[in-house]
This record gives C-alpha cells, structure tokens and sequence, in this order.
C-alpha cells in the first residue's frame, strides 16, 4: 500500500484529505507542525511515497521543511499546499523542484488526481510482483509474503489465479474464465477446486478469514480481489 505523508496545521483540511486518500487505497501519516513532521519523516521515509505539505506551519516553514526533507531523502515527491496565491510564492515552490503546487482553496478531485499522477511517476513498474496491505506476491518465483510476514512458495495455478484476480481489482472474474485460462481443455476441474484456492488465500492474507476483506466469492458469478 502506497503512504502519503500530509504535513498540514488545519485540522478540517488534513481530515479531509486523510479521509479521502483511505477511500482511495492510500494508507496516510499526519503531522501539524514543523518538529513533529521531522520526526515522523524520518521515522517513516522508507515507506513514504509522496508528501502533501503546506507552507504556513508552526515552528518550521513549508520550504525550510522541503529542503530537511530532501536532504534525508532526495527521491521523495512533493506537493506544496498554501493558502497564498501571489506568483511569487509559486515560484518559489516550483524553484524549489517541488513536483506541484496547489493553492488553497483547491478542488479535492483535483489534488487526488494530480497526487495519482505524481506517484505513478516515481513508482517504478515491476509487472513480476504485486504488493497490497496486507501481503506480497512474486509472480516470477511463485513466492508470497503473507499477513505474518512468513514466505511461502506457491504452485504456478495458485500463482496464476493471484495474478488472475490482482490484474482486475474490485471486478468480478468469472468461474469459465479462471479455468479457461488456467486449465487445459482436457482438464476438468471440480468446482471445489477454486474455491479451496480462495479460502487458502484468505488464510495466507487475511485478518479474518472468516470476514474477508480482499478476496471474496460471489456466489453463482465467480470470484474478485478488492483493494
């Protein structure tokens, strides 16, 4: 799971944007204030993938924050938030090398686009894995990294219903489909089949797999992974 960091002393503004940022997949860390955004920065820049900062804060300003951080980090992307909107403040950002710069009041679709936009940038593609919150899977060495942090080698048609389900988040794949493209045609697969390889992936990934979160079977359609 992809983490902004909000760096943000308005607490109507940084709930709103938390809010919004889980509903879109984001897990989120909050600072109000100069000190504490150096703290937590430094605690969780290995995870962090994009920071929202705004420039008006107490105790170290906006800039003065971008350049700690850059020093710390030099990769990390950066979106300057500000209620000011003379050039010259933009300038300043931009000169900076912030990646965008929104001025306050802005439109939310607006950010969370342009926030999309820039973490797909530095997110470098790797097709052979796939990760979310609660695990990893490698669909080159049929390797996955469970809720516990255990590794376990998987077969190569546990591996392709993985990838099956993950290349197609939150949409529904069909019971034919899985087993057209994963069993031959001479092969015929009972239909417990898929459904045992669903509920070991609820053992593997899952807080309760009795409650699933991410891998679900809808009943007389087929199967979906949801983010």
């Amino acid at each position: 799971m992809r983490t902004i960091f909000i760096v943000e002393d308005e607490k109507a503004i940084a709930d709103t944007l938390k809010l919004n940022l889980e509903l879109e997949g984001y897990s989120v860390i909050e600072a109000n204030a100069g000190k504490r955004a150096l703290q937590l920065f430094n605690e969780h820049k290995n995870k962090i993938n994009l920071v929202l900062l705004d420039v008006m804060l107490p105790e170290i300003n906006g800039y003065d924050l971008y350049k700690e951080f850059k020093k710390t980090k030099p990769n990390t992307p950066i979106i300057f938030l500000t209620a000011k909107n003379q050039s010259i403040d933009k300038i300043t950002g931009l000169k900076l090398g912030a990646d965008d710069y929104l001025t306050k009041p802005f439109d939310l679709e607006e950010l969370l686009l342009r926030i999309n936009n820039v973490v797909k940038r530095y997110t470098p593609e790797n097709k052979n894995q796939f990760e979310f919150n609660t695990g990893k899977i490698n669909f080159e060495t049929f390797e996955i990294t469970d809720i516990n942090k255990n590794k376990t080698t998987l077969s190569k048609r546990e591996i392709g219903l993985l990838q099956l389900l993950t290349s197609q988040p939150n949409k529904v794949v069909s019971r034919d489909e899985i087993i057209e493209k994963l069993w031959t045609i001479d092969e015929n697969p009972s239909s417990r089949t898929i459904d045992n390889y669903i509920l070991n992936f609820r053992k593997y990934f899952e807080q309760n797999p009795k409650e699933p979160i991410h891998f679900h079977s809808i009943r007389g359609v087929g199967y979906k992974f949801t983010t």
